[in-house]
């Protein structure tokens, strides 16, 4: 039993080390948004912790943001800030979808966990770029005045930085999610062998 435990162990690490390696090169494969202000960037690296996070646990979908957000660090311009608000949503994220998942292991509880994460993460995104990211933007990189002028050249009728949160993050922030999700449905199951070592 030891044996055997030891074995799920490594590939446990294993296949949590090869999906943050992933969801690393995907983090610095940015796309800009037209519609988005130009600090907001549309990538897919919280698609492999959501594979993670079905394969192995909500727990090890955390673990391989975290890495991926650390990683990012070295050569990253945001000053901490776009891997602190990458780190939260995808954290939210990937929990929600990968403990659903957990009470109900079939495609239809991984779609809804899907779903379940990605409206959780539009919907804390809000909450955590208001009091907690932008704050921090603030003070290190852009002044909140500057930030609102941003929106205000796609919209000019936004009045503030919730309001801007509300019309342009949280829409965004639920797509992103959706189409991570979209993916993992397509390529999950072939996937599934390799991540939970059953071949």
């Amino acid at each position: 039993m030891s044996n055997v435990n030891t074995k799920s162990n490594v590939r446990t690490i294993a296949v949590t080390g090869m999906l943050s390696a992933v969801a690393v090169v995907l983090m610095y494969l940015e796309i800009p948004i037209p519609i988005m202000p130009g600090f907001i960037k549309f990538d897919f690296s919280d698609l492999p912790a959501l594979l993670g996070a079905y394969a192995l646990g909500p727990v090890a979908g955390i673990i391989i943001c975290l890495i991926k957000n650390v990683v990012h660090l070295a050569a990253s311009q945001s000053m901490l800030v776009g891997e602190l608000s990458n780190f939260i949503l995808g954290s939210v994220f990937v929990f929600t979808a990968g403990i659903v998942y957990k009470k109900k292991r079939s495609k239809t509880g991984a779609l809804l966990g899907g779903l379940c994460g990605a409206v959780a993460m539009g919907v804390f995104s809000v909450f955590s770029n208001y009091l907690i990211v932008y704050p921090v933007y603030y003070k290190l990189a852009m002044p909140e005045v500057v930030i609102l002028s941003l929106y205000q050249a796609i919209i000019p009728s936004m009045k503030s930085i919730m309001q801007c949160l509300i019309c342009f993050n949280l829409p965004f922030t639920i797509v992103k999610g959706l189409i991570d999700v979209g993916i993992s449905m397509l390529i999950y199951k072939p996937l599934s062998p390799l991540l939970k070592g059953k071949h």
